[in-house]
């Protein structure tokens, strides 16, 4: 949704950030897969191959707020796609806030809009 708003090296960044999450679990679901192909087109990197950069590195990419923001926004979907929080998903999300620097509280609210996105989108199939 504002993927586009990344600078190139961040949305590198974003995408190898996004598959780590992904198959964190060992499982990469069609929900997941889906996401990942719709980042890569919104990135305009549908031929990027992930080089399995550390997550530590890829954090460090990410300066501004905004982007900061839009990150975890993204991820907050991708890792809800499937309805379930494994809990390395978990850990990989309070690594990530931890790294950025967000209000444990905030997490609440960004999970909120991602569960209305969601169930706008459900809505939106159905129709």
């Amino acid at each position: 949704m504002f993927l586009a708003e990344l600078q190139r090296e961040e949305k590198t960044a974003f995408l190898e950030l996004a598959v780590l999450i992904a198959s964190i679990d060992g499982n990469l679901s069609i929900f997941e897969t889906t996401i990942l192909n719709k980042y890569q087109k919104e990135l305009e990197l549908e031929d990027y191959v992930p080089t399995g950069m550390a997550v530590e590195d890829i954090l460090k990419t990410f300066k501004s707020e905004r982007s900061k923001n839009i990150v975890l926004t993204e991820l907050l979907q991708l890792i809800y796609s499937d309805g379930v929080l494994q809990d390395q998903e978990n850990e990989i999300v309070r690594l990530i806030k931890e790294h950025f620097g967000f209000d444990p509280d905030e997490f609440g609210s960004f999970k909120d809009w991602i569960d209305k996105i969601k169930e706008l989108s459900l809505t939106k199939e159905k129709l």
